[in-house]
C-alpha cells in the first residue's frame, strides 16, 4: 500500500484477482477509476452486501470479459496480489497484463515464494493448507516477467529465507 499510495494520484487501476475486495476502499482513494476484476465474484458479493463499493469501482466478471478485451495501454496501475501463482497460462496471462498498462504503468505482484520453509509451514498447517490451487511460487512468477519487463522487489516477509514477496514490474 505504501508503494501504491507513494505513485498515487492515478487514472485508472485494474485489480487483476481482486477476490473479496479487501483493496477496493483503498485503490478508490488512489485512482479516479478502479476496474475490479475476478474469475469467481462470489466473495466480493458477499462483501458488498455489507460494504458498498464506492463510485469510481466498476466489477467485471473475468468470465465474461476476459483481459484482450479491455483496452490496451490504458492502466496506470494493475495490483495483481496473490493471484499469478494460480493462473494456468502464466505467459499468456503476464503478456495480456503488460499490455494494459500505460507506457511508465506498473505491476504490482505478491505471492508466496513456494520455498522449502513455506512448503514446511504448509505439511505443519495441515491438509487444508496443502497449496496443490498454486500453480508456482514469486520466482517463476519473476524470472516470466523479468524476459518482458523491469522487475524490481519491493518487500520480503520474513527472514533471510522469504515466504512471501511482493515486486513490480515496468516496461
Amino acid at each position: 500500500m505504501n508503494y501504491i499510495e507513494k505513485n498515487a494520484p492515478y487514472e485508472k487501476i485494474l485489480d487483476f484477482g481482486c477476490g473479496s475486495g479487501v483493496m477496493l476502499p483503498f485503490l478508490a482513494q488512489q485512482s479516479k477509476q478502479v476496474i475490479a476484476i475476478d474469475i469467481d465474484l462470489l466473495p466480493l458479493e458477499r462483501v458488498k452486501k455489507h460494504f458498498p463499493l464506492a463510485e469510481n469501482i466498476h466489477v467485471l466478471d473475468a468470465k465474461q470479459t476476459p483481459l484482450s478485451e479491455l483496452t490496451s495501454r490504458s492502466f496506470d496501475l494493475i495490483n495483481a496480489l496473490d493471484v499469478l501463482e494460480h493462473v494456468h497460462n502464466l505467459p499468456h496471462t503476464v503478456s495480456e497484463l503488460l499490455a494494459l498498462l500505460k507506457p511508465g504503468g506498473r505491476l504490482v505482484i505478491s505471492g508466496p515464494t513456494e520455498n522449502i520453509l513455506y512448503q514446511i509451514g504448509r505439511k505443519l498447517a495441515g491438509p487444508e493448507f496443502s497449496g496443490e490451487y498454486h500453480e508456482r511460487g514469486t520466482a517463476e512468477i519473476k524470472r516470466e516477467l523479468a524476459q518482458l519487463a523491469h522487475v524490481r522487489q519491493i518487500a520480503a516477509l520474513y527472514g533471510p529465507m522469504p515466504l512471501f514477496e511482493i515486486f513490480v514490474a515496468q516496461m
